[in-house]
């Protein structure tokens, strides 16, 4: 079935912007609470840690092989710390989805002979047990979240995380983090990836807000300006993806399509623009050149990866800023909505305004599922769903932030800006 060709280039420009309605924080709540309805019972495993849930809401079945089902860092981390939102709502009964999932990355995740977190397990064992920086900069995040909301044992978590960063994964001279290890640490290639050092500065903001130790605000600005300032800005604001040990741009690199998939990716680049936002706050706005890019980032990102015929985000794109995956998934416009929530905050361009308000049209009318919950995570060029790379419903995490981060101030983290301005705030504005 063809898609409907729609308007991509209106999306209003009447009034005050949609965050000073009402009715629009409403609307923004009514979805993050709805995400938790789809995922906060149905995904608890009773066997530890979580379920990735099918398209109905259901648990999606072992693989063969496994002893029950697979559990992926990333997954458990980034459950941990939507749960954490949700206990900052004030949403009842979600401090057992924390605790269970705090529990199983210590006494699952956790490699108690060589230290660090493998990237898979099941019921019994291992399934993967490679270190990943990707993993780990989420059991940073989970950790600190975890400590925003006093759970007694996120310091033992969040210690143990940054000792195994600093120690296995961290290099100094480059000012970034390396990228694999076997489970007893040996190097896996001279790979370097721009997704685990963003996700590693989301990480360490987090880190630095819960614990208020500066090193943690200096690792994650020297991220931001080894990938950005200097790399993102040689490329005209195009995200290189992947680099060797030199820190030399790969363009011919192409890898698993979910993790490092060839070419740029709009959807990390929409994402450093709101990181770059946040950071630049979080550092007493003293670095210019961190909003500056944040604004060229999301404007030449929403020019070469919007699909102005039927609307979305190419997942990926060619150098000569082609599409080459043209598949449209959810989290770029969980990005985008992040990035020109924060960007319209802080700047007048009506520009931000106009693609916030286009990119939740699409979400709303094309990604979001209607009859079951949750949000589609793939769709076709004729806007259908796929799954051509994920299973099934695989994220709270991305869906749940853009529902949430427009409503608070650019200021930092979500758990920061629920801590400081309260939940009540959320519809007041």
């Amino acid at each position: 079935m063809q898609a409907v060709t729609e308007r991509t280039d209106w999306a209003g420009a009447d009034g005050p912007r949609f965050l000073a309605r009402p009715v629009h924080r409403l609307w923004l709540v009514s979805q993050a609470l709805s995400l938790f309805a789809f995922f906060q019972t149905a995904s608890f495993n009773p066997a530890g840690g979580f379920f990735t849930l099918a398209d109905n809401g259901v648990p999606n079945p072992p693989r063969p092989g496994h002893v029950g089902v697979e559990r992926q860092l990333h997954e458990t981390t980034r459950m941990v710390h939507c749960f954490a939102i949700g206990h900052l709502l004030g949403l009842s009964g979600v401090e057992r989805n924390i605790d269970h999932g705090m529990r199983f990355l210590w006494e699952r995740h956790r490699d108690p002979k060589h230290g660090g977190y493998f990237w898979g397990v099941d019921d019994k064992h291992a399934t993967n047990a490679i270190k990943q920086a990707y993993g780990h900069a989420f059991v940073i995040l989970a950790a600190s979240s975890a400590k925003v909301v006093g759970h007694p044992d996120a310091d033992r978590l969040l210690a143990d995380a940054m000792e195994v960063l600093l120690s296995r994964f961290w290099d100094k001279a480059a000012g970034a983090t390396t990228e694999e290890y076997s489970a007893d640490w040996q190097p896996l290639g001279d790979y370097r990836g721009q997704n685990s050092n963003m996700h590693l500065t989301e990480a360490l903001m987090a880190a630095f807000e819960a614990t208020g130790e500066r090193r943690y605000l200096d690792m994650a600005e020297s991220i931001a300006a080894l990938i950005i300032n200097r790399h993102a800005r040689e490329q005209g604001w195009r995200v290189a993806e992947h680099f060797d040990a030199s820190w030399r741009v790969d363009r011919d690199y192409a890898g698993d399509p979910m993790f490092r998939p060839r070419g740029t990716t709009p959807g990390h680049a929409l994402e450093w623009s709101r990181l770059l936002v946040q950071l630049w706050t979080l550092g007493g706005r003293a670095n210019a050149w961190m909003l500056d890019a944040a604004k060229h980032l999301f404007l030449k990102t929403v020019d070469i990866g919007w699909d102005k015929k039927v609307g979305g985000f190419y997942y990926t794109l060619g150098w000569d800023d082609r599409p080459d995956r043209a598949d449209r998934f959810w989290w770029p416009c969980a990005e985008g909505i992040g990035a020109s929530a924060f960007l319209g905050a802080v700047d007048g361009d009506p520009a931000f305004e106009t693609w916030y308000r286009k990119i939740w049209g699409f979400v709303n009318n094309h990604v979001i599922d209607h009859r079951y919950g949750g949000w589609f995570p793939e769709l076709d060029s004729n806007l259908a769903p796929v799954n051509r790379v994920f299973t099934g419903k695989p994220d709270l995490y991305h869906s749940l932030q853009a529902c949430i981060i427009p409503l608070l101030p650019p200021e930092g983290s979500i758990t920061r800006g629920l801590i400081g301005h309260g939940a009540a705030s959320l519809l007041a504005g």
